[in-house]
């Protein structure tokens, strides 16, 4: 019999091509490569224990690239090993009920393709109903697509489990779900994509932001539900999955779109944590 854990084959012939090249980042291989390694380059990243888990930003490289360059380049002191990292994020084009996983067998980025690990996600699919393939929603979205390049210049070798989450998805089952598959293969990453308050005045923003970032890092579970982030489901998860592993937050730079690519009226929080253990 099978073990539920062991690798999986079914793959499709779906490629899931970039959506915001040229408007979220370069759609010019060469310009993005550039881009995105100056920003890590130019990214302080304190020694780590290994790193498990992180959260990043996901607007436009020119507003919260530095700071999502802040948690990526945490990734560099991995060891060299094959990675499968779980990408979660919110739907921000496409209604969701759940979680939407991807049927693709990859993700395209003007930096090449990144293979998907289909047979963990067929795993989550056969755990719970709230897990269903839908590309219908990833079809749009920026939210996991901006994360790939610095996965691309960070990782040598890794495959993703795509995730958008849905207002409606119970945390406590998707993170006991992939706690389970993070704990079978310690070669493996949490990663969320979030931004967080929107459109407030800097100065209220910055206290917003503050107060939720302390809520992430003191894991307070309601607080970051109730929060403003984009992404706090799937912040959640990370949370509920990081107490069950023993993870521990850091956060590791905070800035928002007043400081980098507007004005102070109305801007966008942006936040870099990182999960060790």
């Amino acid at each position: 019999m099978q073990s539920l854990f062991s690798p999986q084959t079914e793959t499709t012939a779906l490629v899931r091509e970039p959506a915001v090249a040229g408007r979220f980042y370069p759609a010019q291989p060469s310009a993005l490569e550039q881009t995105v390694r100056a920003l890590l380059d130019q990214a302080a990243c304190p020694p780590l224990r290994r790193v498990c888990g992180l959260i990043a930003p996901h607007a436009g490289y020119v507003c919260s690239g530095a700071v999502a360059a802040r948690a990526f380049c945490a990734l560099r002191q991995l060891p060299d090993e094959e990675t499968i990292v779980y990408l979660l994020g919110p739907a921000h084009w496409h209604p969701v009920h759940g979680v939407a996983l991807s049927g693709a067998s990859a993700f395209a980025t003007p930096l090449g393709s990144v293979p998907v690990a289909h047979g963990r996600l067929a795993i989550l699919a056969s755990l719970t109903e709230q897990c269903q393939f839908d590309d219908a929603a990833h079809e749009p979205e920026h939210a996991l697509e901006v994360e790939l390049p610095f996965l691309q210049m960070t990782l040598d070798r890794f495959r993703i489990a795509p995730m958008l989450l849905g207002e409606e998805v119970d945390t406590r089952q998707l993170a006991d779900d992939l706690g389970r598959l993070l704990a079978d293969n310690p070669h493996s990453l949490l990663v969320v994509s979030s931004d967080l308050s929107h459109y407030h005045a800097q100065a209220e923003a910055e206290t917003l932001d503050r107060a939720y970032l302390d809520a992430v890092l003191d894991g307070d579970l309601y607080d970051v539900l109730n929060g403003e982030a984009c992404g706090r489901a799937a912040i959640a998860v990370l949370k509920q999955v990081a107490d069950a592993l023993g993870w521990e937050p850091q956060l590791l730079a905070y800035a928002n779109s007043g400081e980098s690519c507007g004005g102070p009226e109305r801007v966008v929080g942006y936040g870099a944590v990182v999960y060790t253990n």
